[in-house]
């Protein structure tokens, strides 16, 4: 047997015994219109199209006038080449510290949501942003697409994601001018960054591992 429960032009129906509840909701033609059309595109049927969009509510927050963080920041939508641009036109210090800036605040989400040590989580929200689809391959190196970003802004933005900067900020010293002159600051950066090459299009660290737990 199952209850409803009537709530504006919602209809919330669960079944007993089960986790599943079934909602169902008024929408206008228009909408509906567009919905249809996408799961065509799609080749989706209208309920997965919408169990999707509803899906999103884990990371954001959709107000009648804004899209908003969990932890209730501002957000834009704009293209990924186009952000991708900017960042290439910084000087490499500038990459660190917009990289690193940008990892505190997919930290700060995490902690606020009480996941701050769920690198799984973490990957969830990047890929959710649009910053680079989650990839692990059969090693568990993170695989971070180099359409992301330039190479010190992905380096400066994974190392205080996964290490929350409990390891440190990221060293501006690890520049390439910097890497390039000195041996000491070479063998540091090795040491603690130490890029390694499993695919041409992604960047990996030997310090930027996932296991599932």
């Amino acid at each position: 047997m199952s209850t409803r429960k009537k709530k504006g032009s919602a209809i919330i129906r669960k079944e007993r015994g089960k986790n599943d509840t079934v909602l169902t909701i008024r929408i206008d033609k228009e909408l509906n219109d567009i919905i249809q059309q996408l799961g065509v595109k799609k080749r989706l049927s209208k309920s997965i199209v919408l169990r999707n969009y509803l899906e999103l509510v884990r990371y954001f927050h959709v107000d009648h006038d804004s899209l908003r963080s969990l932890n209730e920041n501002e957000l834009i939508i704009t293209k990924r080449n186009f952000l991708f641009n900017l960042l290439e036109e910084l000087d490499e210090l500038k990459q660190i510290e917009y990289g690193s800036r940008l990892a505190r605040y997919i930290n700060d989400i995490a902690r606020i949501q009480g996941k701050d040590d769920d690198i799984g989580y973490k990957l969830d929200l990047c890929e959710k942003h649009g910053f680079f689809p989650k990839f692990i391959d059969k090693r568990n190196y993170i695989l971070i697409s180099k359409k992301f970003g330039p190479k010190k802004f992905v380096e400066a933005f994974s190392w205080i994601l996964l290490t929350k900067g409990e390891e440190g900020d990221f060293d501006t010293a690890f520049i390439e001018s910097e890497i390039s002159k000195s041996s000491k600051i070479k063998r540091s950066y090795f040491e603690k960054i130490n890029p390694i090459e499993r695919d041409a299009s992604y960047y990996a660290f030997e310090f930027a591992k996932y296991t599932e737990k």
